[in-house]
C-alpha cells in the first residue's frame, strides 16, 4: 500500500540528488513491477537484506546500521518527500548521528516512544529522554552501532519483536529512541539534533509545490505521518505529493495514463486495508490479548 508514497519519495529526492545513491529497504514484498520501474527509470535498486519476509513494523529501518563501517545514510520513510538538498547538512556534522529536534510533552514521549519509568523495571539505568524524534527521517553511520546494542530489548527473529512490548511503542521507534539515549547517557554515543522534519499538520506555509519546484523552499523533509487518506486530494500538502508524482511519471511509458491507474488503485488498497483494520480491532476487544493491549522505507547513502 506503501507504492504511491515510495514513488514520491524517490523522485522528491532525485530532483535535488540526480547521482546519489538510493536503495529501497524492503519489508515484506514491493507491489509488482516497482523494483523494476525504479531501477529503469530512476537508478534507484533496493537494499540487500539478511533475510527475506517480514521484518515488522519499521524494524527494516535498523538495518543500514548494520552495512559497511563508516557509510553514511539518510533513512527516510515512504510518506516522505524532500523540499531541499536536507543531505547537506551531513557536511557540517561531526556526530555520527543527526536527528530532528522534536519537542514533545511526557505524556506524549512516554505513549509516542517509550515510558522510561516503566522501562526502569528491566533496565534499572534507564532515565528520562533527552530527546525523542521520529524515525521517519534520521541520518545514521554503520558500524558504530551493532546488534548486540539492541539485543536486551530487540530478537533478531523474522519479523523482529520486542522483547518488552509493554514498554515501548511498537516498532522500530521506540527502541530506537532509548538505544540512542541510553548509549549517549553512557557517554558512548553522539547525536547532534536539528529541524529536519515538518509535519504537513501544522501547516505549509513556505513548503507548497510551487517554492519547492523553485528550489526556493527550506530543505526539509515534509513527513505524512499518521495522516495518509485513502484519497491523496484530501490529504494536507497535497499538491506537493502530485507535483512529485507527476514528476515520477514522466520518466516512465505512457506516464498519464499509468499515474491515473496507481492512483485508483491506491485508493481501494488504502480502503480496504482500513476495513480490515476496523475487523481486526474489533476482533481482539473479544480475545485475551487484545484486551490485555488494546512500512517501504527509503535509504540514501551520502
Amino acid at each position: 500500500m506503501d507504492a504511491r508514497y515510495t514513488r514520491t519519495c524517490v523522485a522528491g529526492v532525485r530532483y535535488f540528488y540526480p547521482d546519489v545513491s538510493v536503495r529501497v529497504l524492503v519489508s515484506g514484498e514491493l507491489q509488482r513491477g516497482l523494483a523494476d520501474d525504479l531501477m529503469q527509470y530512476w537508478d534507484v535498486s533496493t537494499a540487500e537484506r539478511p533475510s527475506r519476509g517480514d521484518y515488522g513494523w519499521g524494524f527494516v529501518k535498523l538495518e543500514p546500521l548494520f552495512g559497511p563501517s563508516g557509510e553514511k545514510f539518510l533513512a527516510l520513510d515512504s510518506d516522505t518527500v524532500l523540499t531541499g538538498p536536507v543531505v547537506d547538512v551531513w557536511d557540517d556534522t561531526r556526530a555520527p548521528f543527526l536527528v530532528d529536534d522534536e519537542k514533545q510533552s511526557e505524556e506524549d514521549t512516554k505513549c509516542l516512544y517509550y515510558d522510561w519509568e516503566k522501562v526502569r523495571k528491566v533496565d534499572p539505568c534507564a532515565r528520562p529522554p533527552r530527546f525523542v524524534f521520529n524515525s521517519g527521517q534520521w541520518f545514521g553511520t554503520a558500524g558504530v552501532l551493532t546488534r548486540a546494542d539492541f539485543a536486551p530489548w530487540v530478537e533478531w527473529s523474522m519479523p523482529r519483536k520486542l522483547r518488552h512490548p509493554e514498554q515501548f511503542m511498537p516498532g522500530d521507534q521506540g527502541i530506537l529512541n532509548y538505544v540512542f539515549n541510553r548509549k549517549m547517557a553512557l557517554g558512548d554515543l553522539q547525536v547532534e539534533r536539528r529541524q529536519i522534519m515538518h509535519w504537513p499538520g501544522h501547516s505549509m506555509e513556505g513548503l507548497d509545490a510551487e517554492t519547492v519546484a523553485r528550489r526556493a523552499a527550506m530543505p526539509l523533509v515534509v513527513h505524512w505521518a499518521g495522516l495518509k487518506k485513502a484519497r491523496q486530494r484530501d490529504m494536507a500538502g497535497a499538491a506537493l505529493l502530485a507535483f512529485f508524482e507527476k514528476l515520477y511519471y514522466e520518466r516512465l511509458p505512457v506516464g498519464e495514463g499509468r499515474r491515473i491507474f496507481a492512483g485508483c488503485q491506491h485508493t481501494i488498497l488504502h480502503r480496504l486495508h482500513e476495513a480490515g483494520m476496523r475487523v481486526k480491532l474489533a476482533f481482539r476487544k473479544y480475545t485475551p490479548a487484545g484486551k490485555a493491549s488494546l512500512g517501504d522505507t527509503v535509504s540514501v547513502e551520502k
